[in-house]
């Protein structure tokens, strides 16, 4: 009889299945500036805890940078260079089995212009 053999590999690090049942509202907020993301954030938390909702969060993802080199004259001094960057700041928030109520009371809320949110349901 032959026998198998198991290889032993490095497990990954994958996101853990949501269980039965439970119904997950996984929120993405981005934003230029972070001041105006905190205060947009704090916002979501408080209309969240006034329903009585079971919050993951605010998680702070990496900060995505955008770097942009240009050249100070237009065909002279080649090396003369300057160097902009754009910073987008991000932050997550999970809230666990949302009700009708909060969902729409999320959808009416009113945030500051430049602030981008991306909402699923997992």
């Amino acid at each position: 009889m032959a026998e198998t053999t198991v290889k032993k590999t490095r497990t990954s690090k994958k996101a853990v299945p949501a269980k039965e049942g439970i119904q997950r509202l996984r929120i993405r907020v981005r934003a230029y500036e972070y001041k105006v993301l905190d205060v947009s954030v704090r916002q979501i938390i408080d209309t969240a805890s006034r329903y009585d909702a079971e919050l993951v969060g605010p998680i702070p993802l990496p900060t995505e940078i955008k770097k942009y080199t240009v050249n100070r004259s237009s065909f002279v001094h080649k090396n003369a260079r300057e160097q902009f960057e754009m910073r987008i700041h991000k932050r997550l928030i999970d809230i666990i089995n949302p009700s009708a109520k909060l969902v729409e009371s999320l959808t009416n809320l009113s945030l500051p212009s430049g602030v981008t949110i991306d909402v699923k349901i997992l």
